[in-house]
């Protein structure tokens, strides 16, 4: 009887442990989900963003023509004047005291008059150092205008860059609120700076001119262009922790990707350049769910 209860008891314990086993067997799936992409031959360009800053090259400070009083300013801080318009009248201090006497005894003298001081060139007031009624003597500085024909972008460029930036090139601009320009290497400056060895490089600006004074705009250089070239998202390059070895995982069939190494070239901010293997259009590289994996890897490919 006792033999009986035994077999009994021990007819579940057997039955969940074969259950266990059969758990326990059940293969693990180790396919990786992963995402693939194809070539780029459309080719690759490389560039190099410096900063260049708006200013006027020239100056210009008109002075005063004699030693006088100033009769009329006609000109303010911010105000833009054309070549030739007046902006101070000087009456000389013989002319205020002796003019209206002198011209009681004969009017066709026109003895008194004030003399004009006019603008040289064209451009915006910048600073007004003197005010009406003010005692100025000949040659000092009245008013400091920029000229508008001397507007530029000046860029200091590495000496090692200028193969590429040559005379009548053009190159994008682009400014802090994300407009853009074009702009035309106009000349080089005949010095390098010491510390730096960058040299100032002048670049006008097409079409108009409206940027103001010592703006930092940011202006983009081609350095290398290639029309004939194989690359792949940066996404699809994988490399170890040096940085020395570099390679893909390449399907070989519709489950199976392999890893390939390769031999990169020209790197841009979301392409690398293939020099090699040579890789075909018909090939497709992992994208996504490359990293981190086997030399040999299944696969399960969710999006094109």
């Amino acid at each position: 009887m006792r033999k009986k209860l035994f077999l009994f008891a021990l007819i579940p314990l057997l039955f969940f442990s074969c259950q266990n086993k059969t758990a326990e067997e059940k293969p693990i799936d180790t396919t990786i989900p992963v995402t693939i992409t194809s070539i780029d031959t459309s080719g690759i360009d490389t560039y190099v963003e410096l900063n260049a800053t708006a200013t006027y090259l020239v100056k210009n400070v008109v002075k005063a023509n004699a030693t006088g009083y100033l009769n009329s300013v006609n000109v303010a801080t911010n105000d833009f004047v054309t070549h030739g318009k007046e902006l101070f009248s000087i009456k000389t201090r013989e002319a205020k005291i002796l003019g209206n006497s002198v011209n009681k005894i004969d009017p066709t003298l026109h003895f008194g008059g004030a003399i004009k001081v006019t603008s040289n060139t064209s451009g915006i007031v910048t600073m007004v150092n003197v005010q009406q009624g003010d005692y100025v003597q000949d040659g000092d500085a009245l008013v400091t205008i920029n000229d508008t024909k001397s507007f530029a972008m000046v860029l200091s460029l590495p000496y090692e860059l200028k193969k590429i930036v040559t005379i009548g090139k053009t190159f994008s601009v682009t400014l802090p609120d994300g407009s853009s320009r074009i702009a035309t290497v106009q000349k080089f400056m005949p010095t390098v700076d010491t510390a730096s060895q960058t040299q100032n490089v002048v670049l006008k600006i097409n079409g108009k001119q409206d940027i103001p004074e010592n703006l930092i705009v940011k202006v983009r250089i081609n350095k290398t262009s290639n029309s004939n070239t194989i690359s792949l998202p940066k996404a699809a390059v994988l490399s170890d922790e040096t940085e020395t070895n570099f390679w893909i995982m390449k399907m070989i069939n519709a489950n199976t990707a392999i890893k390939i190494p390769i031999k990169k070239g020209t790197e841009t901010e979301n392409k690398i350049e293939i020099l090699s293997p040579v890789l075909t259009r018909e090939d497709k590289i992992l994208l996504t769910g490359n990293y981190g994996v086997g030399d040999t890897i299944k696969v399960k490919v969710v999006k094109n």
